[in-house]
């Protein structure tokens, strides 16, 4: 009996073991299945991430050439020392600064700034550490890759100035993308990540679209500490298409010698086609040199050259071409006498003009630099007479000379393709403010503004556009650096997955010129006073050149009151040449160095002599009497 039961015990035991071990069974079977084919894809792809990796392979930028061919911008490889987001997950960050600072001559607080930026990157993405790696650099990572193994070496294209200082304003430098440019959800929505290099200022920022090409990547198979053990598929990087710029690097040399040469070292001169708007030298001193935001940005010297770039109180970072705003003294007239005309205020037949040896309003007494009698308008323009200006400029009144400032487009940008640029500052602008403070504007006023004083500051790239009209008939061009983009080749075939298609090459697209309109009397009578202002006795008949006729306009402009003590006056020329069918035109402005004659005139000579030493010897020169007709 007790055998009987212990059976029947038995059974039912080992019937209770068969069910619940069917039930496991059962269990493990729907979780084999979700695992093996439910979720099967997802953890195949987890499991070869972490045993695959893409490491991306940065595109060189485009080079930037010259008019000729002659490079101003490359890029070359370097050793760079990387950091690896994957394998840091792991690590205490806070126990690698002073080991990196030390092992890699880093600053201390460069390396924490580091570390904190690669935690926001994605998985398997990398950073550089320490550009321009030295053997040293490289000896101490590959001692230390069991120690450090998220410290990697890589070879990288590194941007490089090889004219330093000269044109750093024109072609600025590039940077890592800022964190403020990455919170920009039209930064985001193109694929920026924290680390990208982009351009920081001049044409490196303005067409970094263009320049940047579309990285590459090594596909890869890695370890359990991340380190790379074999490579299994490359996707070539595109680089960055070419740009070729107006610039001619000869008259670019000599701009920069002859602001070396002036008093002050301080100041700009730019040369421009007047036919067409290009920008054939454009120089701004004190400069820098942008290899330091490239190379130095990482070490102490110089981040600390950097540092005094920004603290420098003669602002070596301010491209004053299109950023300085100047108050344009007797260049100011040019634009002036042509709205005079416009606006029928004067004739070419009837421009005579009391000078007076100046003028009274009120109790002021403002003086011209000479009695001049009463001259035409020519005539006035050649002697530079500032009492002809006051007494046309009240003649125009406040409301003509506004008038005039929008025919010039002094209320806008000129357009050229530099990031930052400064609009004018003018009586237009002005005229709120004047009403709000002074409830009404003076006389006074109209008579300052009339020769580029008080509430006239312009840029030198504005007037330069401005005056240069003169010579073109009144046709006024968008100064520009872009000649053409040179077209890259597509990368894989097409069809293949990683297939980059190719990218066209394109010329600069000119927009519609504004056009003043000038009668032929008008242009003629303008033409005739600029043309004596070197060649007739005129403010620069010191740089009168043997069959080169240039026409111009000196500007003195005041910054402080006469007499004071203060600062010296600025110094300009704006002109053209030949005068009678301009082939270039250029504006010199020399900072707080006195008169433009004496200062500004010798250093626009100065560009006009590397240009004619250029010049095909075959073309002729057009005289004014050849220009006319007249012997």
């Amino acid at each position: 009996m007790k055998l009987n039961d212990s059976v029947q015990n038995l059974g039912a035991r080992v019937a209770a073991i068969q069910i619940l071990a069917f039930i496991l069974l059962a269990l493990l079977g729907v979780r084999l299945y979700y695992l093996q084919i439910t979720k099967g894809a997802y953890y195949a792809e987890r499991a070869e991430n972490q045993r695959v990796r893409l490491i991306p392979i940065p595109a060189p930028r485009g080079a930037i050439f010259d008019r000729n061919g002659k490079i101003l911008v490359d890029s070359r490889p370097t050793y760079n020392v990387v950091l690896a987001n994957e394998p840091i997950k792991k690590i205490d960050l806070a126990t690698r600064v002073d080991d990196y600072a030390g092992g890699l001559t880093l600053e201390r607080q460069f390396v924490v700034e580091r570390l904190n930026l690669i935690k926001k990157q994605n998985d398997f993405e990398t950073m550089v550490l320490k550009e321009n790696a030295t053997m040293q650099d490289i000896a101490w990572v590959e001692s230390h890759n069991v120690e450090f193994p998220e410290l990697l070496i890589e070879l990288q294209p590194q941007r490089f100035y090889p004219l330093g200082t000269v044109l750093s304003h024109v072609l600025g430098y590039v940077g890592e993308i800022s964190p403020a440019q990455l919170e920009n959800p039209e930064v985001k929505e193109k694929g920026f990540r924290a680390g990208d290099i982009v351009g920081k200022g001049g044409l490196e920022q303005y067409y970094d679209e263009f320049l940047r090409g579309k990285p590459g990547y090594r596909k890869v198979i890695v370890d359990s500490r991340g380190r790379v053990q074999t490579e299994i598929a490359r996707v070539q990087p595109q680089a960055g298409m070419d740009l070729i710029t107006t610039i001619d690097l000869d008259l670019q040399m000599a701009a920069e010698q002859q602001l070396e040469a002036s008093s002050t070292k301080r100041g700009t001169i730019v040369a421009m086609d007047p036919n067409n708007g290009e920008i054939l030298a454009m120089a701004s001193h004190p400069a820098y040199d942008p290899n330091i935001f490239i190379q130095g940005a990482s070490k102490p010297e110089g981040r600390k050259q950097i540092a005094a770039y920004w603290q420098d109180e003669k602002r070596p970072l301010y491209n004053r071409a299109i950023q300085g705003r100047y108050p344009p003294g007797s260049t100011w007239k040019i634009p002036e006498y042509v709205g005079a005309l416009e606006q029928n205020v004067i004739t070419p037949q009837k421009s005579n003009m009391l000078c007076g040896g100046g003028i009274q309003i009120g109790n002021k007494f403002t003086r011209c630099m000479g009695n001049h009698g009463s001259p035409p308008l020519d005539n006035a323009i050649t002697h530079s007479c500032d009492g002809y200006a006051y007494h046309l400029g009240l003649k125009m009144g406040i409301e003509g000379l506004v008038k005039m400032i929008q025919t010039f487009q002094f209320d806008k940008p000129t357009g050229i393709d530099l990031p930052n640029e400064k609009v004018s500052q003018t009586p237009k602008s002005w005229m709120p403010w004047i009403l709000k403070h002074e409830g009404k504007w003076s006389d006074i006023r109209t008579v300052y503004a009339s020769i580029g004083q008080d509430t006239v500051v312009a840029t030198p790239i504005a007037m330069l556009r401005a005056i240069s009209s003169v010579g073109t008939r009144g046709k006024m061009f968008t100064p520009h650096f872009l000649k053409e983009f040179k077209p890259i080749a597509a990368i894989g075939d097409e069809g293949d997955p990683n297939y980059v298609p190719a990218r066209q090459g394109f010329a600069y697209q000119h927009p519609e010129p504004a056009v003043i309109p000038m009668t032929d009397d008008q242009y003629n009578i303008m033409l005739r006073g600029m043309w004596g202002v070197v060649n007739d006795g005129g403010t620069a008949g010191s740089i009168k050149m043997p069959g080169w006729e240039i026409a111009g306009k000196t500007g003195t402009a005041h910054v402080s009151e006469l007499g004071s003590g203060g600062a010296k006056d600025h110094a300009w020329f704006i002109s053209f040449a030949p005068a009678y069918k301009p082939e270039i035109s250029i504006v010199a402005l020399i900072e707080n160095s006195g008169f433009g004659a004496a200062n500004a005139a010798p250093a626009a000579k100065g560009v006009y002599e590397a240009y004619l030493a250029k010049r095909d010897p075959d073309l002729p020169i057009i005289t004014k009497e050849e220009a006319t007709g007249k012997k």
